[in-house]
Order: C-alpha cells, then sequence, then structure tokens
C-alpha cells in the first residue's frame, strides 16, 4: 500500500508539472502578461503627447484621492487606495476607475441580491428565540438580531454540534455521514485537489448518484490555475454529478476575478451540515506535508440550523441561474433537541457588511476572562487592532496561535511586522512550531466560540466568499478551548526580543507590504 502510494504521489506531481508548464495557468499568465504590454506600448505611442496626457492623469489622481476620502468604506483601505493612486499615478487611477465600472461585479452584485431576497422567507428570525434572549442575553440578543437583519442568516436553538480538532477527524465523519445519504448532497469547497482525500469522497458520490441522490458540487476558480483541469466539470456531469466553478479564472485583466468562493460547506439531506478551514486536499488530512504538521479544525452541526448552510449553498449556486430554484425541496424540518444557541452565517464581498469582522469583535468586546484565537494569518485592520488591544488591557487574556511554517512569506512578513505592537499591548502571539496553522478560530470564557473559513485578514473579512458557526451556552465550546489549550503546548510564545531578532530587511518589506495590505 505505502509503495503504491509513493508510485501515485510521484505520477501526480509528474501530471501536476506538466499541467502548470503546458496548461492552463501558463496561458493565463501568458494572455495576461501581453495585455500588460499593449497598455505599456499604447502609453508609449502618447509620448508624443504625454505632457498632456500626464496632466490628465494627475487630476484623475485628485478627483478620485478626494472621492476616495468622501467615500463610505474602511479608513484603512481609504490610506491604501489614496498611497496607491499618487505614488503611481497612472497605474494606479486606471486600476481603481476599473474596479468601480466593472460591469462583470455589479452583475454579480445584483443577481446575488436577486437570490438573497428569494431566499428571506427561509431564513426568517423565530421571534420566541429573539424574546427569550432580549429576557436572558443582552449580548447574544444584540449580535442576533445584527446578524440576521443585516446579514440575512437567524439564530436557531436545538441544534447539535460536534467539534473536529484535526482534519484527519472530519474527514472521517465526512466520509460516514456522505454513506448515510438519501436525497441530496451539496459541497462547496474552495480547495479541491485529486488525492487521497478527494477520491474517497468522489468514490461515494459516485455510489450515491447511481442510487438516486442528487449530488451538486461546486468549487472556487483557483483550483483551475494548478489543481483541477479545466474541463473537470465535465468529468463530474458524466459521472452525473453537477458541477460548476464558481468565478472561474479568464486570461483577461479584470479585478471580478479578485472576490473567491473561500467557504468550505458539505450539507448532506438537509440534515446535517459541516464547515471550518479543512478543504478537500490531502495537506489537511496530513497525508502530504508541505509545511510540517496540518493543524485545521471543522464542526459538524446537526438539526434546526443546518437550514442556514442549506440555503447559503443554494444562493451561491443559483447565481449563474436563469431558473428560480425549488429552495422547499430541500428545507428539511429537524426534530433535534440540544442545549445552547447556534448562528452560522455567511459573508459576502458584495454588500456593505463586513459580518465576519463584526462577530469577531462582538466577542472581543464582551470577552472578561479571556479569547483564545487560532488563524493562519494575521493582516488586520485598526479597528480589529484597537479591539484586540482593548481586550488586553481590560485585562482579558487574549492570545492567537499563528504558523511557524507559513504558506504565504507575504502575509507572515505583514503579520510579523504588527508583532511588537500587539505584544507591547499585553496580546500575547504564539507559533505552531510543528508546523502550519490553517484553523479559524474563536473561543471565549468558556462560553461562546466561532468556528469557520474567514480568516483574520483584509481578503477573508473583505473580499471572499465567507462562512462560520457561532455557537453560545453549548458544551462544545469547552471541547474547542480544551484543543486551543493542548495545541498551545506544541508553540513557542513570541516576545519583544524574538521580535527584535527577525531580519532587518523582512521588517522593513512588511513595513512596506503593511500600506498596501488592504489591496493584497
Amino acid at each position: 500500500m505505502d509503495e503504491k502510494f509513493r508510485t501515485r504521489l510521484k505520477e501526480e506531481s509528474k501530471d501536476k508539472v506538466f499541467r502548470l508548464v503546458f496548461g492552463r495557468t501558463v496561458f493565463i499568465m501568458l494572455s495576461v502578461s501581453i495585455q500588460i504590454l499593449i497598455w505599456a506600448l499604447f502609453i508609449l505611442w502618447l509620448q508624443e503627447y504625454f505632457v498632456y496626457f500626464y496632466a490628465m492623469i494627475i487630476f484623475l489622481s485628485i478627483v478620485l484621492v478626494i472621492h476616495i476620502a468622501n467615500n463610505d468604506i474602511n479608513p484603512t483601505y481609504k490610506l491604501a487606495w489614496e498611497f496607491f493612486v499618487l505614488a503611481v499615478p497612472i497605474f494606479g487611477s486606471l486600476f481603481y476607475v476599473l474596479i468601480k465600472i466593472h460591469p462583470q461585479i455589479n452583475i454579480l452584485k445584483k443577481r446575488l441580491a436577486t437570490r438573497i431576497e428569494e431566499t428571506k422567507i427561509y431564513l426568517e428570525q423565530d421571534t420566541d428565540i429573539l424574546e427569550e434572549l432580549k429576557q436572558k442575553n443582552d449580548e447574544l440578543y444584540g449580535l442576533t438580531r445584527y446578524v440576521s437583519e443585516h446579514g440575512g442568516f437567524p439564530a436557531y436553538k436545538n441544534t447539535k454540534i460536534e467539534y473536529f480538532p484535526q482534519g484527519e477527524d472530519k474527514f472521517e465523519r465526512l466520509l460516514k455521514e456522505l454513506r448515510k445519504a438519501k436525497k441530496f448532497i451539496f459541497l462547496e469547497y474552495y480547495i479541491v485537489d485529486e488525492g487521497i482525500m478527494w477520491d474517497s469522497v468522489l468514490e461515494i458520490l459516485c455510489e450515491k448518484v447511481k442510487e438516486g441522490v442528487e449530488v451538486r458540487f461546486m468549487y472556487d476558480g483557483m483550483c483551475t490555475l494548478k489543481l483541477l483541469p479545466h474541463n473537470y466539470p465535465k468529468k463530474m456531469e458524466e459521472l452525473g454529478i453537477k458541477c460548476k466553478i464558481f468565478s472561474p479564472i479568464r486570461p483577461v485583466i479584470s479585478t471580478y476575478q479578485n472576490n473567491r468562493d473561500h467557504r468550505k460547506i458539505c450539507v448532506i439531506d438537509g440534515k446535517v451540515a459541516f464547515t471550518g478551514g479543512v478543504n478537500l486536499s490531502d495537506e489537511y488530512i496530513n497525508v502530504t506535508h508541505k509545511f510540517g504538521h496540518w493543524k485545521d479544525t471543522a464542526v459538524m452541526l446537526e438539526g434546526n440550523a443546518v437550514k442556514n448552510f442549506t440555503i447559503m449553498f443554494l444562493q451561491n449556486w443559483n447565481i449563474t441561474e436563469s431558473q428560480k430554484e425549488q429552495y422547499d425541496k430541500y428545507i428539511v424540518e429537524s426534530d433535534t433537541v440540544a442545549n445552547g444557541y447556534v448562528l452560522p452565517y455567511g459573508d459576502s464581498p458584495f454588500d456593505k457588511e463586513n459580518v465576519g469582522e463584526l462577530v469577531y469583535m462582538d466577542i472581543l468586546n464582551n470577552a472578561r476572562d479571556y479569547v483564545h484565537i487560532m488563524s493562519p494569518y494575521l493582516v488586520l485592520d485598526n479597528e480589529m487592532m484597537l479591539c484586540l488591544e482593548y481586550a488586553a488591557k481590560r485585562g482579558v487574556d487574549v492570545k492567537i496561535i499563528l504558523p511557524h511554517i507559513t504558506d504565504n512569506p507575504t502575509e507572515y512578513k505583514i503579520a510579523r511586522n504588527l508583532y511588537p505592537r500587539l505584544i507591547e499591548r499585553g496580546v500575547k502571539i504564539y507559533e505552531y512550531t510543528p508546523g502550519f496553522v490553517h484553523a479559524k478560530t474563536f473561543v471565549s470564557d468558556n462560553k461562546k466560540a466561532v468556528v469557520g473559513t474567514i480568516n483574520m485578514d483584509y481578503r477573508s473579512m473583505y473580499l471572499n466568499m465567507e462562512c462560520a458557526v457561532y455557537m453560545q451556552d453549548m458544551e462544545v465550546v469547552v471541547d474547542i478551548e480544551k484543543d486551543f489549550n493542548q495545541t498551545l503546548q506544541k508553540c513557542k510564545e513570541i516576545d519583544i526580543e524574538d521580535c527584535n531578532k527577525y531580519s532587518k530587511i523582512k521588517q522593513l518589506i512588511g513595513k512596506i507590504l503593511w500600506v498596501i495590505s488592504p489591496l493584497m
């Protein structure tokens, strides 16, 4: 078995290298490079009139800076855009205009808004739960009102949650639950890669299709760059699996492709749902070891709150559909009995609500004893920095576990730039020495927790489609805190001395990158 697996890995590695060198990725990069070259040649062609052209661009940049300063966006974003437009006025100004007038983004917004309007009837907040919270729990009452009224997702009672402290644990349970499917399976993932994990899932999906189970599978377009062939949906359709790519990567200069579907959702028969950081790829279950040991987390929901994930999936799936979905056939009423409150929610870059960030802030601002966080990245706006610092200054034990071995050197340098400020203000930073932390968890006061897909960075909080589960007054919260403390035993605390020892050149790079980090 081990020899077969090693042979397979070698074959897959050769296939991926071939795909990377001769496939779609190189074609896209070459196409975009040609477009950039054409723009550069066009500007050179204008050099005879360059004085007039440059004067026009300077005037445009001044107008844009005034417009940006008065725009209803995060101040850190304003600063980054203003710096970009003024530092490189020709490229910066044209790029900003391109973003704001791009028709595909506006079309996507309208389509998603239509789907959200269609599904409102299925996501109405139970007024009895709201009234109960108003009488018993002011904090959760306020959060529930915000997420249900402005984020579009209600809170529930009577939902069981199981926590998985490793990707391997989630994988084992996922296979078990998939085998139980009788009516439908919905899968929505950011990363899918052929290997032990995905092949095992696909085998069951094919069996279920033969049994008459409806299977829908959606993955993000980034997979087509180096993981899956561009015609993979056709292959899935041949197996009887309905398949879509969210925002396919196209060989054109376009800001439309900047918004990715970073969600990880599996819904089975409307009774069970999975989410968390674990994608469908072998590094998530430590079959391969790209960055040392891969630490990840996930949860499984069983009960009324699954409805939110069912609708969340169908909203995204139907963005490209012209006919209205028959939503009723996928809504299941549960007889599960459980304590506590569960609030599954999604976040979208196509509205003005930063639900993911505000839920995190709500936990920090209401914490009394501790807030313990795991995240692969730490690229924060000023508001989140202040929340972390204020919680620490109030005497709350704020600890953050981050990777020691990173998959993104750019974001790691930015995070290291923030370490000294946070540490000096009382936030404790730890790095997971065995490898890479991909978990996205918040846990506070043995009372409340969040597990989902939302990283502590701009891309998750402002640019991507994301999802998570907020849970309160449930036994599973203790399991999450226990896992945090066990993970902490494998971490090294970072102090100011460690910060000072960090490469001066990398520190400088981190400071420069920090200025434009909202645009990355």
